[in-house]
This record gives structure tokens, C-alpha cells and sequence, in this order.
């Protein structure tokens, strides 16, 4: 009998792919005999295409805000080759909408997250689940689009991710081993912890003889973010700029923990099976991400504007904001409990 072949498209971006992997290992195990695919942009590749129980990872080049008909029809004309049974959008943009039905398959799942069902909507599914209240982590909203399909929300669920074994030895000469790696950026500054507290928590491991090495990402903000802490803190060890994904991917792993905000690199971290500590305060953080760790994985911020009524805005406007109320004695006894609770696992 012929196995279903079966592709799930998430147009979005990297966390919101490591986010996805429970929803997507729930669908391999309770429909064992389907062929997985999954379409996602060609950056965030690197995270699926080395798990196993995925058949293969279409990687499809994007600009943000332009469309390469170039490289887009032939990539289309090869879904649509591969004769896909059933599609489903996690994503629910215009974009994911677009190559469900451009892939050629008869039977389409999405979501609405408006109320009404739009004319795009329409066109491109064969059905459409709305999704009256967003507030809620994103998992669930996954899961109740599984739902269509007889798919249901096991008891625990954990992040999953891969990298590829081929760059473990350039990781192992980039990043010492027993370090902690502290990843200092996040996507939006108002989730970032303030510089200040970095340089203490560094200070504290100092003391305590622990090994830390501090990461950014690699856009201007990021990298200063960065020189801002070497400047108040010159002795700080600090990673290179790390590129490739692949290769930043098997540094996480090398890590012995990582520290670090709402954020990609935690939750590849957290998909590698390393041991992360998540340091947490806006609203949206605290609602789609948190639920994903453990009481023992984060440490949250008092409550604050971000939470509600201020959560779309880039800088938090409180005159203290929240993730400065987040002290970093209290992320170091944290960083300690962790270590020696892993410490008694070996």
C-alpha cells in the first residue's frame, strides 16, 4: 500500500521552527506511515534537515518582502512533481497559504486568525481552522490544527532539533570545553538583559571558577550588544561571528549549558539537549514560549507593561523595565542548581 506522502510548510523563522518540532514528531508517530516533508525557508533548513523521522526538508530561498520568480517556479514545479496527498500550513501568512496550493495537493489544511475566513484562505484550502483566541502558546494553536487530522497533543511534549556531525570538530576548536555560553542578544530590545547584569553574572562564574564565553547574533544591533559589554567588561571571553548555522548549531551543542533571552539560540539549545537556563520577562515570551521549559529552565521577570498593552512595542517603556528586575545573583544560583543537578545525572 502506498505510504501518504504529506507536506507541512512553516514560511517563518527560526525559533518559530524549533517551536514547531513537537507538532511535527506528534503527526510522524501517530500517523507512522506517512512520508513527513516539511517546507520551510532555505536559513532555517539547518534545524529539521538532520532528524530522522523527517523524510526530507525542502529549502526554499527567500528575500523578505520580494518575490524571485526566478528561483520560485522551479521549486514549485518540483513539489508539485513529488505528488503530495496532503498539505498543512503551520505558518497561516500569505506565503505558506500561496505553496499549499501551489504544491498540488487535493487535500490542504490552515488556519484563520481573523474571525472570517479570507478570499486567499479560500482559494488555496480545502479547509480552514480559525483560531479564536492567539493568546495562547503557539504549541496549542499547532495542535488544534492537528487536530482536523485525528492528531492529538500528547502528555509531554519537548523541543527537537538536529545538527550535522560533519562540523562537530571546527565546533570543538571554536569553543572550549566545560563552558558555559551566555547568547547576550535576542530579536527585539526590550527583551534583551541589560549589559550591566551580564558583567555581573560573568563576575559572580569568575569567582565561583566557572568558564563562560558570551555570544551575539550577527546584524549590527547584536554585534553591538556585544562591544558594549567588552567595553565595560574588556576581560570577557566572546565568540567570533558564527555564519553558518550548521556550524553555530554544533557549538550549542558543545556548550556544557547556555544562557541566554527569549531567543533562537535558546531554543536550539533547548531542541540540542543541552542544558539551557531561559531568562524571561515580555508578555509574549512568558505565553508562547515559557510553557515549551521547565520550572528549573528560567527565570522570570515581575509583571510590567510589556505584558498587555504595551507588548507590540519594540523597548519597554517602563521607567525600570523588566528584564532589569531580573538580578543577576538570582540568575546565578539558577546557572548553579542546574550545573549540579547535571553534575549528579553522570
Amino acid at each position: 500500500m502506498k505510504s501518504d506522502k504529506v507536506l507541512a510548510i512553516q514560511f517563518k523563522y527560526l525559533g518559530d521552527a524549533v517551536i514547531l518540532t513537537p507538532a511535527l514528531k506528534a503527526l510522524k508517530m501517530q500517523m507512522p506511515n506517512i512520508e513527513l516533508h516539511v517546507l520551510v525557508a532555505a536559513e532555517v533548513a539547518p534545524l529539521l534537515s538532520n532528524l530522522p523521522w523527517i523524510t526530507k526538508v525542502w529549502a526554499m530561498p527567500r528575500v523578505r518582502g520580494k518575490a524571485n520568480l526566478t528561483q520560485s517556479i522551479p521549486f514549485i514545479k518540483a513539489l508539485r512533481k513529488e505528488g503530495f496527498d496532503k498539505c498543512i500550513d503551520f505558518g497561516g501568512n500569505d506565503r505558506g497559504a500561496f505553496l499549499s496550493r501551489a504544491c498540488g495537493a487535493p487535500i490542504r489544511l490552515g488556519s484563520s486568525t481573523e474571525g472570517k475566513v479570507r478570499l486567499l484562505q479560500k482559494i488555496c484550502y480545502t479547509h480552514v481552522v480559525n483560531f479564536d483566541n492567539t493568546d495562547v502558546p503557539q504549541t496549542d494553536l499547532h495542535f488544534k490544527l492537528l487536530d482536523s487530522w485525528g492528531v492529538l497533543k500528547p502528555k509531554s511534549i519537548a523541543l527537537e532539533i538536529a545538527c550535522n556531525p560533519s562540523y562537530k570538530e571546527s565546533a570543538e576548536k571554536i569553543l572550549p570545553i566545560n563552558t558555559i555560553l551566555c547568547h547576550i542578544a535576542t530579536s527585539q530590545p526590550k527583551k534583551d538583559w541589560p549589559i550591566s547584569h551580564w558583567k555581573k553574572l560573568h563576575h559572580l562564574a569568575q569567582e565561583a571558577g566557572i568558564k563562560m564565553v558570551f555570544s551575539s547574533g550577527t546584524n549590527e544591533r547584536e554585534r553591538k550588544l556585544l562591544g558594549d559589554l567588552i567595553a565595560v567588561a574588556p576581560e570577557v571571553d566572546v565568540l567570533p561571528p558564527i555564519q553558518n548555522l550548521d556550524l553555530f548549531l554544533n557549538v550549542l551543542k558543545h556548550s556544557k549549558l547556555v544562557v541566554a533571552g527569549d531567543t533562537g539560540p535558546l531554543h536550539f539549545a533547548a531542541g540540542l539537549g543541552v542544558p539551557v537556563l531561559g531568562i524571561f520577562g515580555v508578555g509574549n515570551s512568558l505565553t508562547q514560549a515559557v510553557p515549551l521549559y521547565k520550572h528549573d529552565q528560567i527565570i522570570k521577570a515581575q509583571k510590567c507593561a510589556c505584558y498587555s498593552e504595551f507588548s507590540h512595542l519594540n523597548f519597554c517603556n517602563q521607567d525600570e523595565s523588566c528584564m532589569k528586575s531580573i538580578k543577576p545573583e538570582a540568575v546565578f544560583l539558577k546557572l548553579q542548581n542546574i550545573l549540579l543537578k547535571d553534575k549528579k545525572q553522570f
